[in-house]
């Protein structure tokens, strides 16, 4: 098995970038699979020839989420900045991104499929942000989700730590498809509606569609991260969650 956490080819006469989370079963979304994707994206993105990408995963699950570890008080600061310049880049993608998930998206899984345009997932999908279970709130969701499934259901899942499954996904449009094969699924779409369109008046359709909302996206991400490194990270909770966490223990709050 290869030491490196994505597996990255070019597809479809080279049209469509394949990006795939390549550590299962968790495929965290920690340091190294953050550099993993920004390169590969930071890489392909100009070719004049790119139509789409699509990212997808090995094993049952596209991501238990962020490493934990790396949220502790001595390396959030790091960790949060590399991720969010990661979302920027999605958000800013000059090609639609598609999204293929099987089994668990959860916490930052979930924040990088959401900074895509199309989630196609399986049946047996989970989409969910628990950070708040950990005492600490999800930064990029709590400014992707208000957008693209409105306040008050991005506040459900920000609030309550709960999952959806994909049909109830599905239904808030948080995902475009259900499919027994998320993957086929998404290639399907690509070869039906994307592959055969100008790449340039693509990019230009993308940008003229999605500027306002990277724009708000970006700016708000900004913000909620100073709120999450000065203000959260100093209570006593947030590090009790998170190392509760780590140690595999029950938290013990003292709501401060």
């Amino acid at each position: 098995m290869s030491d490196s956490p994505l597996t990255v080819w070019l597809d479809r006469s080279e049209k469509l970038l394949r990006l795939r989370l390549a550590k299962p079963k968790a495929n965290i979304i920690d340091a190294a699979m953050i550099a993993a994707l920004d390169a590969a994206l930071r890489e392909h993105l100009p070719s004049p020839n790119l139509n789409a990408v699509l990212l997808d995963h090995e094993g049952p699950h596209f991501s238990f989420g962020a490493s934990v570890e790396e949220h502790l008080p001595d390396r959030c600061a790091e960790m949060l900045q590399g991720l969010h310049a990661l979302i920027g880049r999605m958000v800013d993608c000059p090609v639609p991104i598609l999204v293929a998930i099987r089994g668990q998206c959860l916490g930052g899984g979930l924040e990088v499929a959401a900074a895509g345009a199309l989630i196609f997932a399986s049946p047996d999908s989970k989409l969910g942000q628990p950070e708040i279970k950990l005492a600490v709130f999800a930064p990029a969701a709590s400014c992707l989700l208000p957008e693209r499934i409105g306040q008050a259901r991005a506040e459900d899942l920000l609030l309550s730590g709960r999952s959806l499954n994909a049909n109830d996904a599905l239904s808030w449009g948080l995902v475009a498809a259900v499919a027994d094969d998320p993957e086929a699924a998404a290639l399907g779409y690509f070869d039906t509606h994307l592959a055969g369109l100008s790449a340039s008046s693509l990019r230009l359709a993308v940008r003229a569609a999605r500027g306002d909302f990277a724009t708000r996206v970006k700016a708000r991400i900004a913000h909620v991260e100073v709120l999450y490194l000065d203000t959260l990270m100093k209570t006593a909770d947030a590090v009790e969650g998170l190392r509760a966490f780590v140690d595999k223990r029950p938290p013990k709050w003292g709501n401060r």
